[in-house]
């Protein structure tokens, strides 16, 4: 393990940053605050290095709870969904927008787990380092429960060699 970051943390009060072109839910601003963390804890200032591949495996069992009962909702109230929902609900436009912010340069995998959530995506990540596609992962879960806020961890993992 390279670096480690949750959402929330100690002094995090309050909802997580916006973020331009993610409306209403906090699933895509959690997203990014965590993996911010982790990736200024695993790079600091200086960034990714240009050769380095870095892939993001984005875990989690229910997505974008919050878009996709607002689209569940308008669509039985017979209404017009806006376009920023559609681009949101896709869990995978979240881990997109980090990749073009960081210059990751690793594939882009989103899971739903069918098992433990955390061993789900350490394999798929040992996957990916195993076969050469990337030589780490920034491994993303979050889950957002109905009645509780959306809570995630980041993990970049890596390093040197092959697992």
């Amino acid at each position: 393990m390279l670096a480690q970051a949750r959402w929330p943390e100690a002094g995090d009060d309050g909802p997580a940053p916006g973020v331009p072109g993610f409306v209403s839910s906090q699933f895509a601003p959690v997203v990014v605050a965590v993996t911010e963390r982790c990736l200024g804890r695993g790079y600091g200032v200086a960034g990714v290095s240009p050769g380095r591949r870095t892939a993001i495996v984005l875990v989690s069992a229910s997505g974008d709870r919050t878009s996709a009962e607002h689209v569940r909702a308008a669509v039985e109230a017979g209404g017009r969904i806006g376009p920023l929902f559609f681009f949101q609900s896709v869990p995978n436009s979240v881990a997109g927008h980090l990749a073009a912010r960081w210059g990751l340069r690793g594939p882009v995998v989103c899971l739903s787990p069918t098992g433990d959530p955390y061993a789900d995506g350490t394999a798929e990540a040992d996957l990916l380092r195993y076969d050469g596609d990337a030589d780490e992962v920034l491994l993303i879960l979050i889950e957002q429960a109905p009645d509780a806020s959306t809570e995630a961890v980041a993990v970049l993992l890596g390093g040197e060699g092959r697992p």
